[in-house]
């Protein structure tokens, strides 16, 4: 059996399970840095990701660049309400890189 798969606007492949490639946007070859950003670009961030509906979470809970890079595990997979598997794949896949990312630029 096949499943249809199509390819959105930001290039993210949306299969017909409500998954999508978790892959992060790179910039100049790095992750973004989060740490200016306001709710409305984290948001932004996590739509342009695949995570449409899991975005607005972030907007409920008015979560900046800060907040976003001081956020832990379990806030992730509790504090916002989301399903677990794309609250794992949130966190594994773009809160932990987009921290450590941000660690090391600002560590030289």
């Amino acid at each position: 059996m096949k499943i249809n798969s199509n390819v959105t606007d930001s290039g993210m492949e949306d299969k017909a399970n409500g998954s999508a490639d978790t892959k992060s946007p790179v910039e100049n070859g790095q992750l973004p840095d989060p740490a200016n950003w306001g709710v409305t670009d984290v948001v932004n961030y996590f739509k342009a990701t695949g995570f449409e509906e899991q975005a607005t979470a972030f907007q409920d809970q008015e979560i900046d660049g800060k907040s976003l890079l001081l956020m832990t595990r379990n806030d992730v997979l509790t504090g916002l309400s989301i399903k677990l598997g794309p609250a794992l794949k949130i966190y594994e896949y773009h809160v932990k890189p987009l921290q450590t990312q941000h660690l090391k630029s600002n560590a030289s």
